[in-house]
């Protein structure tokens, strides 16, 4: 889990995504204001605060939050996460790189699960998942194509996966995919997400956190029993549920600050 990266690609969108929901908004009470195009023109450059957004961000209106598209690249997370996310349909799209198309012979980079980094068990894990990818190369050399030697490839492969979402839909997926409830690797790439999002736009996407952490838990007998404070921001839920990679995380972060510095 320690190698996997993510990163916002269109940062600007957001700032449009933002702006488009303020339009939006004010487009519906001021309708009658509005008749020609210069008049639209001047209530959708018009300024606004940022407790305007956040007070629009509280508002049981989605459709505000929909006017904009924002890109974002996961390198190095599992299969199995592209199996987990890619469950999410409603106004997202994902492109993802293809067992059918490329060839992995030689590969043996994997995610190694985060409940046995650091154990006896990580080596002998890393050993079945290299065999799996011996026979698929052996298969591929046979002959087969690589879309059928591809069943033989373990979910723990490292995968790069695109994804597009709305404003709205990305705060819906990181609000279910970083509850407790969900597999580590989901919940740490989804916190990442957020964290950066947060980064570029902490008012729009202040309140992505899991259910507990807005309003109460909605998994019933299947909670967790372990509720997020509702102070804490993704930074902070890293470094306290993932700590067997939390120097990691942190020389990252350092060498981020260092980026911005300079």
């Amino acid at each position: 889990m320690k190698k996997i990266e993510v990163k916002i690609l269109n940062p600007d969108s957001i700032d449009q995504a933002e702006k488009m929901m303020v339009c939006a908004a004010r487009l519906t009470q001021r309708g009658h204001q509005i008749t020609c195009l210069k008049d639209f023109m001047d209530l959708y450059e018009s300024s606004y605060q940022r407790s305007t957004v956040e007070r629009l961000v509280k508002l049981p209106h989605p459709t505000i939050q929909k006017f904009g598209i924002i890109n974002v690249v996961i390198v190095g997370a599992s299969r199995r996460f592209l199996a987990q996310i890619t469950r999410h349909q409603n106004e997202v799209k994902y492109m993802s790189a293809s067992l059918q198309y490329s060839d992995y012979s030689g590969v043996d980079d994997f995610v190694v699960p985060y409940d046995i980094i650091g154990t006896n068990q990580e080596a002998e894990y890393l050993v079945q998942c290299k065999k799996a990818m011996e026979s698929y190369q052996e298969i591929i050399k046979s002959g087969v194509d690589n879309d059928s030697a591809g069943y033989c490839a373990p979910q723990g492969m490292r995968n790069i996966l695109l994804i597009s979402a709305t404003p709205y839909q990305w705060k819906h997926m990181i609000r279910q995919r970083v509850c407790r409830r969900n597999t580590k690797e989901t919940r740490y790439v989804m916190l990442k997400i957020w964290e950066q999002l947060m980064n570029q736009n902490r008012e729009l996407f202040m309140d992505s956190g899991p259910f507990c952490m807005n309003g109460g838990c909605e998994e019933g007998k299947m909670t967790c029993g372990k509720c997020i404070p509702v102070d804490m921001l993704p930074t902070d839920i890293i470094r306290v549920d993932f700590p067997r990679i939390a120097d990691h995380f942190d020389l990252q972060e350092g060498v981020a600050n260092e980026n911005t510095i300079d």
